[in-house]
């Protein structure tokens, strides 16, 4: 068995409402991964115990990417890793600061953010943001 589990997937996505009625526009990410701050990997965005590393955070045409390592080497990454490889974790969200925003009817267009974290989640904000083991595991 390997020390980490490869995985990856989109942690948000462009243009679609999630369930605080939030909306991230193409490119909100940009200026704050041009910054070259590490995205932290999270297990349910708790900062005292970080679980893996993000190799990749990427915007491309779809939202924000992913992809990373679950380290097997702390008790939470062991925990998390298994929960992965068993099919009950795979939810993606993300930790960020708002920069820039506007108000369209009941929803919060998010067109630029400080994005801080990209956590493993049970329950995601954005239904839609899943990872899958990626070819890497072992």
């Amino acid at each position: 068995m390997s020390d980490h589990l490869s995985i990856e997937g989109y942690a948000s996505l462009f243009w679609i409402r999630d369930l605080n009625d939030d909306v991230t526009a193409a490119g909100a990410f940009a200026e704050s991964l041009a910054a070259s701050a590490p995205v932290k990997m999270l297990h349910q965005h708790d900062e005292a115990e970080p679980i893996g590393v993000w190799d990749e955070v990427v915007e491309d045409a779809k939202g924000l990417f992913v992809r990373g390592r679950i380290l097997r080497t702390t008790p939470r990454g062991r925990l998390v890793a298994a929960l992965v490889e068993a099919g009950a974790l795979d939810g993606l969200s993300i930790g960020f600061r708002q920069v820039k925003a506007r108000t369209q009817g009941r929803l919060r267009v998010l067109s630029r953010v400080e994005l801080w974290e990209v956590s493993i989640v049970t329950f995601p904000m954005l239904p839609q943001a899943r990872l899958t083991l990626s070819s890497g595991s072992a």
